[in-house]
């Protein structure tokens, strides 16, 4: 696995896991790659600010079955955002109206996903309302 720093034309920053370098470069040249904030599909990938230390290397002071840290973090980062989202209502394409109903207070509040045009999504920003854009990786199983 390769974790590659990538940033869009409107200069959001993000990470992009790939199995490979030519599974990046399969990636973006089919734009299968998206920002995660605004759907932007123009993607470069940017000089990493970390840098990673080999497992072997790492573990010279460690115990030799202790996980990474950072490895550790990041999996519980990913199962609580798993989590977040299988506990949360699948409103389809509904979703900026559904948004709009909760924002308003004309529906309670609760967690939801769906799909929304970049169009809608833009809309949805300039109201006011707070919602993020998320890779298909993590809804996949859930749809």
């Amino acid at each position: 696995m390769i974790v590659y720093d990538l940033i869009c034309t409107h200069q959001h920053r993000f990470e992009g896991w790939f199995a490979s370098a030519d599974d990046f470069a399969r990636q973006s040249e089919g734009t299968l790659m998206r920002c995660p904030i605004c759907d932007d599909a123009v993607i470069e990938r940017r000089p990493s600010l970390n840098v990673q230390v080999s497992r072997a290397t790492a573990l010279t002071a460690e115990r030799e079955d202790a996980p990474m840290p950072q490895i550790q973090a990041e999996g519980e980062a990913l199962k609580a955002l798993r989590q977040l989202i299988a506990h949360s209502d699948n409103v389809g394409a509904g979703f900026a109206e559904e948004a709009r109903k909760i924002h308003y207070e004309e529906v309670p509040k609760r967690s939801i996903r769906g799909q929304a045009t970049r169009e809608e999504a833009a809309e949805l920003r300039d109201e006011g309302i707070d919602f993020m854009s998320l890779p298909n990786a993590l809804t996949r199983d859930l749809n």
